[in-house]
């Protein structure tokens, strides 16, 4: 089989490299991609969001199937766009992809289907949304309802932080048009999981369970970012909670989609806060999640590639997913500065030294090759990924693995997966 993934990130060359291990595999291509994914994958200059050219590409390479990793181009509709051309694809179609790229759909589908989340109200004009802080509980959440890159989440402490939200959302435009619309959400309290799953439409069938750290500093200070480091398994995603969610959650979230005729197929990112209430769902997510993805395929002991053509042929209740038992621990080494402004083209040292390195991995995000050399190209530059038999020996590999890439500028959270944060 020829594989094409679309994206540039250390999703991407997770899936890159989790594709590369299916004996049904023989070439990988990936649109754009990055330093570390050529080493797998040819890398084909075409953007993530340019459509029709990848719809061409694949047509010309007879691609056998396509992977799409990224959020932007599953919203704007690349499965529809393959499937009219009698390509096979995997992901969800635009109707049902607006799971993720609508957060005012979600919320009032899991209020229609009594699936447990947040307090809320949408709101398209600021001044309504400013009334309504004015009767406001603090702190409160703020969201814009469309695609920002994981970064259109705002946590306001007092009512004068959520009036600025506000205006940095909806009138200053911070994420474009994603702020046209604004969700304004209770503040829930407890432990943050997620929990990825393979989706045919009717089945679903759960991942290992992860646990993600957003924000840029230690101790969960800073902005937000698109994801600071994971563990997986989570260590707060217990049996008592995973019954609840099968139940109350995640089938239900499903079912919920075809009955609005919006059947799903690919994966559900389902983030969730373990309150002292129960499970509620934080959000949806359409697609893998990064940096998920590098704690949870390096667990996954299925030929992905089969996993895949289950979805899309409506089989997965055939699938045995199996997931091994060692834990895994992903830091990310980003640029100093990241989420806001840092230096690019610096170059990365040190990368050979993951070379047949048995349980350790380097996934590379924001990379690229200049002159031979591979050189930073954005805000997350890698992904360094270890296993070991507890949570604590895997984020100690982990840990210690970092030491064996250098570049000026790197930065990373030194707390990943400390269960007492």
């Amino acid at each position: 089989m020829k594989i094409l993934v679309v994206g540039s990130g250390g999703r991407e060359h997770a899936l890159v490299w989790k594709i590369a291990q299916s004996k049904k595999v023989s070439k990988i291509y990936c649109a754009p991609g990055n330093a570390g994914i050529s080493e797998l994958a040819e890398c084909v200059d075409i953007k993530a969001t340019d459509l029709t050219s990848l719809a061409d590409f694949a047509e010309e390479k007879k691609i056998d199937l396509t992977v799409v990793g990224m959020d932007d181009p599953l919203v704007a509709g690349i499965v529809d766009v393959f499937e009219a051309r009698g390509l096979r694809v995997f992901g969800p179609r635009k109707n049902a992809a607006i799971l993720e790229g609508s957060k005012a759909f979600s919320k009032d589908l899991m209020k229609k289907y009594n699936i447990p989340t947040a307090a809320y109200e949408v709101f398209t004009k600021p001044e309504d949304a400013l009334r309504y802080l004015e009767t406001s509980d603090y702190p409160i959440v703020l969201k814009a309802d469309g695609l920002a890159l994981g970064k259109g989440v705002l946590i306001c402490k007092t009512k004068d932080e959520a009036v600025a939200g506000v205006k940095e959302l909806m009138t200053d435009k911070a994420f474009g048009s994603a702020g046209d619309k604004i969700v304004v959400e209770e503040f829930l309290t407890g432990r943050e999981a997620s929990v990825l799953s393979f989706v045919d439409g009717k089945t679903v069938k759960l991942m290992a369970s992860a646990r993600d750290y957003k924000r840029a500093k230690d101790n969960d200070e800073g902005l937000n970012t698109g994801g600071m480091g994971n563990v997986s398994p989570n260590p707060f995603y217990t049996k008592e909670i995973d019954e609840f969610c099968r139940k109350n959650v995640y089938q239900r979230t499903v079912d919920a989609m075809a009955a609005e005729g919006r059947e799903f197929k690919g994966v559900i990112f389902f983030g969730l806060m373990l309150t002292e209430k129960g499970p509620k769902v934080l959000e949806f997510n359409a697609r893998f999640g990064d940096p998920e993805t590098q704690v949870v395929l390096p667990r996954m002991e299925n030929d992905i590639v089969e996993v895949f053509e289950a979805c899309i042929d409506g089989t997965l209740d055939k699938v045995d997913l199996k997931f091994k038992e060692d834990a895994a621990v992903c830091v990310i080494l980003a640029s100093d500065g990241y989420p806001e402004k840092y230096e690019k083209g610096k170059e990365i040292r040190g990368l050979q030294n993951f070379k047949d390195k048995e349980g350790f991995w380097c996934f590379h995000a924001g990379t690229r090759l200049t002159d031979g050399k591979v050189v930073t190209n954005g805000g997350r530059v890698l992904g360094i990924t270890a296993l070991g038999k507890t949570p604590e020996e895997a984020r100690q590999n982990a840990y210690e693995a970092t030491k064996l890439v250098e570049f000026e500028n790197k930065y990373m959270r030194h707390d990943i997966a400390l269960t007492d944060r």
